[in-house]
C-alpha cells in the first residue's frame, strides 16, 4: 500500500489579483516540492472534474449556479474583497471537489492507504451559500458527505489545522450527525467564527482556539488532551484532513509560531489514530499556507509522513 497525490491540473488556471496571498505560485511551490526524489513512490493521479449532483452535497444549487454566472469571460471578478474568480476558476474550483471524492474512492477501494490533493482554491471557507475566504465550493465536507452517502461509511472524521477556522466545513456538516468536524485555529482571526460554544446540531462539531504568539507546544498540548481522545471515541471509519500551513511561523496572516517540525507530529499522530480505528484510512487536501517556502517545506514534511505511515 502507498500514498496518492491528486494532482490539479487547473490549479494554475485559478488567476488572482497582483499581490493577493492565494496566489498562482502556491501550486508551483507545492509542485516543486513534491517533485523532489523522495516523492519518486507516490502513487498520482489527476484531478477529475465533478459534476452539480456532488456538488450538491455540500451545497444548494442556486449556489452553485451562483458561481458559474459569476465566472467572467475576461479579466477578474470579485464575489468579495477577499474572493474573486476569473475564466479559469470554475474549471480549477471543479476539480478541486473532484480530487477530494476520488481520492476518498481511491482510499477506500484499497487503491491506496492515504492520499494528499494538491490543489487550489482552498475549500473550507465555502458555506452552504456563500462563497468567501478564497474559497468557492466546500470540497472537504462534500468529500465527507461523498463517502457517507455513496460509499456507505457509518461515522467520518475532519480534522482542520488551518490557523483559520473552517466555518464553511462546520456549516455543511453542522446537522450531519454522522460527520465530527474538529478545528484548531487561532482566534482572534479572520473569519471570526470557531468559538468553544460553537458545537453543532447534535455536538458533532469541536473548536479549540489557539491565541494569538502560542506555538507547538501548544498545538501539541491541545490534540494530545482534547483531539485525539475525541477521535479515539468517536471511531470514525475515515480520517478527512484540511492541512492548511498557515500557522507557519512564517506565514504572513497569522500569528502562530508552529514549524515543519510541528506539522510532522500532527500528520504522524492523526496517521496513527487512523491506524488505531480505520486501517490507517486518511484523506487530507491543501487548505492555506501563504508563504512560499514555508508552504512547499511544509507540505514535503506533511506528505512524507504519509508516505511513512503508507509503508
Amino acid at each position: 500500500m502507498t500514498t496518492l497525490l491528486v494532482a490539479n491540473a487547473h490549479a494554475t488556471d485559478h488567476a488572482m489579483p497582483q499581490g493577493h496571498p492565494e496566489q498562482v505560485a502556491r501550486a508551483g511551490a507545492v509542485t516543486g516540492a513534491l517533485s523532489a526524489p523522495a516523492f519518486s513512490g507516490l502513487l498520482r493521479m489527476a484531478a477529475p472534474t465533478t459534476d452539480d449532483a456532488v456538488l450538491r452535497l455540500g451545497h444548494p444549487q442556486s449556489h452553485i449556479d451562483a458561481i458559474r454566472d459569476a465566472i467572467p469571460d475576461t479579466g477578474l471578478r470579485a464575489l468579495d474583497p477577499d474572493t474573486h474568480v476569473g475564466p479559469g476558476s470554475l474549471g480549477a474550483a471543479l476539480a478541486g471537489v473532484g480530487g477530494c471524492v476520488a481520492a476518498v474512492d481511491a482510499v477506500l477501494d484499497g487503491r491506496a492507504q492515504n492520499a494528499f490533493v494538491a490543489t487550489r482554491p482552498p475549500g473550507h471557507h465555502a458555506e452552504r451559500d456563500r462563497a468567501m475566504g478564497f474559497c468557492l465550493f466546500s470540497s472537504i465536507a462534500i468529500a465527507a458527505r461523498h463517502a457517507l452517502e455513496t460509499r456507505g461509511l457509518d461515522r467520518v472524521a475532519v480534522v482542520d489545522f488551518d490557523v483559520h477556522h473552517g466555518n464553511g466545513t462546520q456549516d455543511v456538516l453542522w446537522e450531519e450527525d454522522r460527520a465530527l468536524f474538529i478545528s484548531s485555529h487561532q482566534m482572534p482571526l479572520y473569519p471570526g467564527t470557531g468559538a468553544a460554544s460553537e458545537r453543532g446540531g447534535s455536538d458533532n462539531v469541536m473548536n479549540l482556539p489557539l491565541p494569538p504568539g502560542s506555538d507547538g507546544a501548544m498545538m501539541r498540548q491541545v490534540y494530545t488532551d482534547h483531539v485525539i481522545p475525541r477521535l479515539t471515541a468517536w471511531k470514525p471509519d475515515l480520517i478527512l484532513i484540511s492541512a492548511g500551513f498557515d500557522a507557519h511561523a512564517d506565514d504572513p496572516l497569522a500569528n502562530l509560531g508552529w514549524t515543519e517540525a510541528d506539522f510532522a507530529w500532527v500528520t504522524r499522530a492523526l496517521c496513527e489514530m487512523a491506524d488505531a480505528v480505520c486501517d490507517g484510512h486518511v484523506v487530507s487536501t491543501l487548505e492555506g499556507g501563504y508563504d512560499l517556502e514555508a508552504l512547499a517545506a511544509s507540505v514535503a514534511t506533511h506528505v512524507d509522513m504519509l508516505q511513512e505511515a503508507g509503508r
